[in-house]
This record gives C-alpha cells, structure tokens and sequence, in this order.
C-alpha cells in the first residue's frame, strides 16, 4: 500500500469537495454539534465555489491505489487552510505523508515556520507533527461558535 503524493490538477476538485464534506459531516461530528457542522460545511455542495478554491489552492493530493484519498494546501505564508483524508482511509498514513511532503516543499521554497486552524480532530494530529498551540479560537458563524486552534512550528 503505497501513498503516492502530487500536485493538484483541475479534475480533482470534484473529488476532494466529497472528501472535505464527507469528512466534516461523518468523522467531525464526534467533536461538533450538526448545527456547527451546517455552518462548516453548508449543504447542498457549492461545486463551482470549490472548483474555484482548489483552482487557487492548488493542493497536494494523495492518493492510494489511484485513488484520491486526502489533500492538503499550503499558501506562500506557509498557513496551512486545508488538511482533510477521506473517513475511510484515515488512520492509514495519508494525512502524515501529506504533512511531510508539504513541509518538504515547504522548506523549499524558504518558509520559515508553518501554521494552521485545527480543529478538535486535527489539533493532536498537528502536535504529533511538532506544532504548538498559540490560541484557541471562537469563530462566530451565523449564530453558531465554531472552535479550533491556532497552532505553529518552526522549520528553521
């Protein structure tokens, strides 16, 4: 079982829209009321507003018998704002081969530390990755409070 890792093409979009929403909407649940899920992740899909993200995004992609299986982004300031596996494969090694592939390239191209807006679920992941907590944070969202954690790690 090889995790293979690339850069992101147009025709993913589709594919790792499913895997955000399915993710958020069954595995986030454990830690997130529906209520706060709905203002996460809203229903029905926007598909095009996704396609226009990842567009920009242009995420790393893995995927695991040639099948799309997570993703991760990473912007020039080095904030990681996506960071989703697919409920199925999670606890498979797919979102640590996507972190050290990102923090790879990263260091490539000269980003000094590396952040990101964990949620519960993601919060210990990141640790393990070597990220510290700076604040925990309370988003308002049409009436509902969506918590996560702004964490960071030093590359040099």
């Amino acid at each position: 079982m090889t995790i293979n890792i690339r850069n992101y093409h147009p025709g993913d979009a589709r594919a790792l829209t499913d895997i955000f929403y399915t993710s958020i909407h069954q595995v986030a649940c454990q830690y997130y009321t529906q209520a706060e899920i709905n203002q996460w992740a809203p229903l029905p899909i926007d598909y095009p507003y996704w396609q226009t993200r990842f567009d920009r995004m242009m995420p790393y992609v893995a995927e695991l018998d040639n099948r799309v299986v997570g993703f991760m982004t990473l912007a020039e300031s080095g904030l990681i704002d996506l960071a989703y596996s697919h409920p199925d494969y999670q606890k498979k090694g797919i979102a640590t081969a996507l972190h050290l592939y990102l923090e790879k390239q990263a260091r490539q191209q000269g980003i000094k530390s590396l952040t990101v807006n964990a949620s519960y679920l993601a919060r210990p992941f990141f640790a393990k990755q070597g990220f510290r907590v700076l604040v925990k944070n309370e988003i308002p969202r049409n009436g509902e409070v969506l918590i996560n954690w702004s964490m960071e790690k030093h590359l040099v």
